[in-house]
C-alpha cells in the first residue's frame, strides 16, 4: 500500500523548523506501477488489431519476344478506359476497330456492375463458352481509388481474367 513517512521527530510535536530541516515525505508507488503494468498487459492481451486489407494482383513474368503477340478473340474482350472526373469510358474489340462506339459508364450497381454482368453473358453465348477478359486501363488523369473501385467491381462480377495495362494514344484520344 502507500505510504507517507513523515519521520518527525520530538514525538510528533510540531515545531517551527527552517526549511531545511524538514523532512521529505516519502511515498511508496510500487502498488500503483504494479497496476499501470497490469492494466497496460490486460489491455495488449484483449485488443485485437486491425488487419490491412489488400489485392491480391497476380502479376506475370517477363513475356520473352518469341511469345509476343498473343492473339486474343477480339469478341471476348472489354477495354475499361479510366479518365478523369470519375468516368469510366468503355469499347468492345479492338482499340483501332471497336464493335461500338466508345460508351461513358458510371461506377456502382447500375453501372459497371450491370455493364460486366450483361457483356459476359454476350460473351459466353457469341464465343461458345469462352471466359470474357476486361483490360482496365488507367489514364494519367485517374485516380488510385478509381482503380479500386474498378477491380472490386470486376471481382464481385467474378471475372476470371482480367489486366491491368497501359492506355495507348489512341485510347486517349477516343476519351
Amino acid at each position: 500500500m502507500a505510504e507517507l513517512n513523515n519521520n518527525l521527530k520530538n514525538g510528533g510535536k510540531t515545531e517551527r523548523r527552517n526549511v531545511r530541516n524538514r523532512p521529505v515525505p516519502k511515498v511508496d508507488l510500487t502498488a500503483m506501477v504494479d497496476l499501470a503494468f497490469l492494466l497496460i498487459t490486460f489491455f495488449m492481451l484483449t485488443t485485437s488489431l486491425n488487419t490491412p486489407n489488400q489485392l491480391d494482383v497476380a502479376m506475370p513474368d517477363k513475356i520473352k519476344e518469341k511469345d509476343l503477340p498473343i492473339e486474343i478473340n477480339e469478341k471476348r474482350t472489354l477495354s475499361l478506359l479510366l479518365g478523369a472526373n470519375n468516368e469510366i469510358t468503355y469499347y468492345r474489340g479492338r482499340e483501332d476497330n471497336p464493335e461500338r462506339v466508345p460508351q461513358i459508364v458510371g461506377y456502382g450497381k447500375l453501372g459497371l456492375r450491370e455493364l460486366l454482368l450483361k457483356t459476359q453473358k454476350e460473351v459466353l453465348t457469341l464465343t461458345e463458352g469462352e471466359d470474357m477478359i476486361v483490360l482496365i486501363k488507367p489514364g494519367d488523369a485517374s485516380v488510385t481509388r478509381n482503380l479500386v473501385d474498378v477491380l472490386d467491381e470486376v471481382q464481385n462480377a467474378q471475372v476470371k481474367r482480367y489486366m491491368i495495362t497501359k492506355m495507348s494514344e489512341t485510347e486517349k484520344d477516343m476519351m
